[in-house]
């Protein structure tokens, strides 16, 4: 039985507290060196069929059905060593474990992020985010639909939910109304999308950046004025 808490924190992961635009970023860059730019072409074709199969982002996943077309390619091995050798820690945002630090005072942290169930462990790992919550992690496939599981996982009176999408945001305020906090870093492709921003209400509480999270007290992340 979970002690209840007067609030928890959740935070999202890529392009909330990772720079995850970076990362895809390099990828590209490697995949263009060692494969050129068809089959660097070819790669991300099967990565958005398989995020839109499943809903989530699934580069190890990629690569496996990438190999189906490619088996007597000797150096597509060093594409898996490329993803779990990379740098995680030096992608975080600036602020990002201030960020988590911050909070930590009212409530405890939470990673609560969409994602496989290999690589975005481990992406969480490697870039020190794990240790920093305490192993408080979760990853599911739609966030926004394992609010119930969260709450008994992390029972509280009041939640904060920290995400770079509009979209999931407002799906879990529908759901828990008054006792969910909403804050939107404006970070990432996502988030600068005026498409993205127009088609969805306003988050709670707005920051340019994850480390302004340092400039707001309880109160605010209560839904107090």
């Amino acid at each position: 039985m979970h002690h209840q808490e007067d609030v928890v924190f959740l935070f999202d992961v890529d392009n909330t507290l990772l720079d995850n635009d970076r990362v895809t970023a390099d990828l590209k860059q490697h995949l263009l060196g060692e494969f050129g730019p068809e089959n660097e072409s070819r790669y991300w074709e099967i990565f958005e069929e398989l995020r839109a199969e499943r809903g989530y982002a699934d580069y190890l996943g990629a690569l496996q059905r990438y190999r189906k077309h490619h088996f007597n390619e000797p150096r597509l091995l060093l594409m898996s060593s490329f993803l779990l050798d990379y740098p995680f820690m030096e992608r975080l945002y600036s602020g990002a474990l201030a960020a988590l630090e911050f909070v930590r005072q009212w409530g405890k942290t939470v990673i609560l992020s969409d994602g496989d169930v290999v690589f975005q462990p481990h992406k969480v790992l490697r870039s020190g985010l794990w240790n920093a919550v305490e192993g408080r992690v979760l990853i599911t496939i739609h966030k926004e639909e394992m609010l119930d599981e969260v709450q008994k996982r992390y029972p509280a009176q009041h939640y904060v939910m920290v995400d770079d999408k509009l979209r999931i945001l407002h799906a879990m305020k529908a759901q828990l109304g008054k006792r969910l906090t909403t804050v939107f870093p404006r970070q990432g492709h996502y988030a600068l999308d005026p498409n993205n921003i127009a088609a969805c209400p306003p988050a709670d509480i707005t920051v340019e950046r994850i480390g302004a999270m340092l400039h707001h007290d309880l109160n605010a992340y209560l839904g107090k004025k």
